[in-house]
């Protein structure tokens, strides 16, 4: 005998359940085609609040100023290191790569002129001449590759002019973040009940966050400033050493003292830049500084950052290196470097909510906190109160 049931739905009900999806999915196409915008106002946010500190000290030193003065002396600071950046490390790194490509089958002609085993080892394997096969290979890369570098050039200017457009708009955004942010911010939170205590956490929760993004960025400036400096110190004893021009020593800092905003790898990757670059003007200039960055590396990480950056936001290495991965395939070098304080965030967030949210959907975890459970009265007691 078989059952059959009936399953009555009413118009209203049918719509609404079809509006929600076709809500959500046009959410989720807003969002896609929003990406590239939210991602520079994220930036913006990030910038502005990564400035803060900076703004802060500058207040307290011009005491007398108004806070916008701080913030575009700030700003003067900052746009000032990135052109300084762009004018001096970038020509640098082009010309020392165009001038070693010149050089480049010289140098392997004589390294190779006294080195009467290449021939026999191509003898050996059936190559003759296997000396000259590679020279000429060398002049071939070389001679190419300098005429394809032109055209490397020419199609990155695109790509840089784009990149100094959103830059500024970012920068634009900041500005108007940290300039009528305040005053946005207190009436949006105007508009709820100061004693409630869900908005006094969430207020406390999201200036927690500030302060997180603004401790860390903080004391990782100072950390590279302090690795710029020991490199533009060592490179210019160097210099001096192997006979090459002391000029290199500022450009060289700043290359590494960006590249160390990179949690992990990024002061090695510097050093590792910086050895090549002196490599092409001297392979025992390349190999001194090699053995610096190592030792420094050693220093910085048990006893510089330490110092400065104190135990941190306690994120276990493997957190840190998922966020760094995801940082640079999401977002490239600059994911890389705010990869951390985004990490140190979400832990945050799961520390205030995760215990809440798992309380029956409740916001409001002192109840779980506070609460001690009541004693039951015991068999004895009941008995005697019976007995009463």
């Amino acid at each position: 005998m078989s059952t059959t049931t009936k399953i009555q739905i009413d118009t209203k009900t049918f719509i609404r359940f079809w509006l929600v999806i076709i809500g959500f999915v046009a959410a989720g196409y807003l969002l896609v085609k929003a990406s590239f915008g939210l991602m520079i106002i994220g930036a913006a946010l990030f910038f502005a609040l990564a400035i803060s500190p900076l703004i802060k000290r500058l207040a307290s030193i011009f005491p007398s100023k108004s806070r916008n003065f701080a913030i575009a002396l700030a700003y003067i600071i900052v746009v000032g290191f990135l052109i300084a950046f762009v004018a001096i490390v970038f020509p640098t790194i082009i010309n020392e790569t165009i001038r070693f490509l010149g050089n480049l089958p010289y140098i392997i002609g004589n390294a190779t002129d006294n080195v009467s085993f290449i021939n026999k080892i191509g003898t050996s394997i059936g190559i003759e001449n296997l000396q000259n096969q590679i020279m000429q290979a060398v002049n071939s890369f070389s001679a190419t590759y300098m005429q394809d570098l032109g055209g490397i050039l020419t199609n990155s200017i695109t790509s840089i002019s784009n990149g100094i457009a959103v830059l500024i708009l970012s920068l634009v955004l900041a500005f108007f973040m940290l300039t009528e942010g305040p005053s946005i911010v207190k009436q949006f939170w105007n508009n709820f009940s100061p004693d409630n205590d869900n908005v006094k956490r969430t207020k406390a929760v999201i200036h927690k966050l500030a302060e997180t993004v603004s401790q860390y960025v903080s004391s990782a400036v100072t950390v590279s400033l302090i690795n710029a400096c020991a490199t533009a110190v060592a490179v210019f004893i160097i210099c001096l050493i192997f006979g090459i021009a002391p000029g290199f020593a500022f450009p060289f800092g700043l290359i590494t003292g960006v590249f160390s905003l990179i949690p992990m790898f990024g002061s090695f990757i510097g050093g590792a830049i910086v050895s090549l670059l002196l490599g092409f003007n001297a392979a025992g200039a390349g190999i001194a500084f090699l053995i610096y960055t190592i030792i420094y590396l050693q220093i910085e990480s048990n006893v510089i950052s330490p110092k400065i950056q104190g135990k941190g936001m306690k994120l276990p290495a493997l957190v840190i290196l998922s966020a760094v991965t995801i940082g640079v395939y999401t977002f490239g070098l600059v994911g890389a470097i705010i990869s951390i304080p985004i990490a140190g965030c979400i832990k945050i967030l799961i520390e205030e909510y995760a215990v809440d949210l798992m309380d029956d959907g409740k916001l409001n975890g002192s109840n779980i906190k506070n609460a001690e459970p009541k004693a039951e009265p015991t068999k004895d007691k009941k008995l005697i109160a019976k007995t009463e």
